[in-house]
């Protein structure tokens, strides 16, 4: 991986919320292609919950101040950044006090998946691109973890499709086990269809729930990682159904050699 690009996007990651797959994973794999060498970002939403003081969290001026539309609202992006001391790994978070500012990361505490969760993911996809294109950073390879993430290929492939910097961008997807049950807002559709993307690209989001989401993703992506043991029969005959590189399930101790193997010689062969 040494002088590699890596962007890393990810709905979770340690140690800034509690530990689970998403979290954990979206922590090694930066690490592995930092200590290989790679030049990594990492980008995660803000969510309300994470201790801004005691992660030492701090906006970043020169990056914030720009307006996203959202189904016709601007909304502020507002960028912070932090560092993981250990490994000397910087995070970018993508903030909004709409979005981002309640004392959750997807559900109420009631447990109930926040309405506005169609709006955040949209948000989250267009930030870290936004941010991205103003830090001037060509990734390489760009490797989505989670499910808040799963419309950034969509976006990069089609909204962002003539963005010179993506241009000989690739995009990995990790596919996790069902994080949520039910589905986002049933007008997802037609917010991402007011960004001009036809319907006959998104129409599997008539009903968006985990697995469609995780279905849009996969699709516009180059290459796709099995990152749980467990995945739903749909999604999997889905995936199985794609012409694109497909790493199978690996463990956590196989992950470094597995993960630099498939960047390598698949992703970007």
């Amino acid at each position: 991986m040494n002088g590699k690009k890596i962007l890393f996007v990810s709905s979770e990651l340690v140690p800034y919320l509690p530990e689970n797959q998403v979290s954990l994973m979206s922590y090694e794999a930066p690490r592995m292609v930092n200590s290989n060498g790679g030049q990594i970002r990492i980008f995660m939403p803000r969510y309300g919950n994470i201790n801004e003081r005691r992660h030492q969290l701090h906006e970043v001026i020169r990056l914030s101040g720009m307006n996203l539309v959202i189904n016709d609202m601007d909304m502020p992006l507002i960028i912070k950044v932090a560092s993981i001391p250990r490994e000397r790994i910087q995070v970018y978070f993508i903030d909004n006090e709409e979005y981002f500012k309640r004392k959750g990361t997807f559900t109420d505490k009631d447990g109930n998946l926040f309405p506005d969760n169609d709006e955040r993911a949209i948000f989250f996809a267009k930030g870290v691109v936004e941010t991205v294109k103003k830090l001037n950073w060509s990734p390489d390879i760009i490797h989505v973890h989670g499910w808040m993430a799963s419309l950034l290929p969509l976006y990069l492939r089609q909204y962002y499709a003539d963005e010179p910097i993506f241009a000989d961008s690739k995009i990995v997807t990790s596919v996790y086990g069902k994080s949520f049950d039910g589905e986002l807002d049933a007008n997802m559709q037609k917010k991402i269809a007011f960004d001009g993307i036809e319907d006959s690209k998104i129409s599997t989001l008539s009903t968006p729930d985990y697995n469609n989401l995780l279905k849009v993703a996969v699709d516009y992506s180059d290459a796709v990682i099995l990152a749980s043991e467990e995945i739903s029969d749909d999604l999997t005959e889905h995936i199985s159904n794609l012409d694109k590189p497909v790493l199978p399930f690996v463990s956590f101790q196989e992950a470094e050699e597995a993960y630099s193997n498939f960047y390598n010689t698949e992703v970007l062969k």
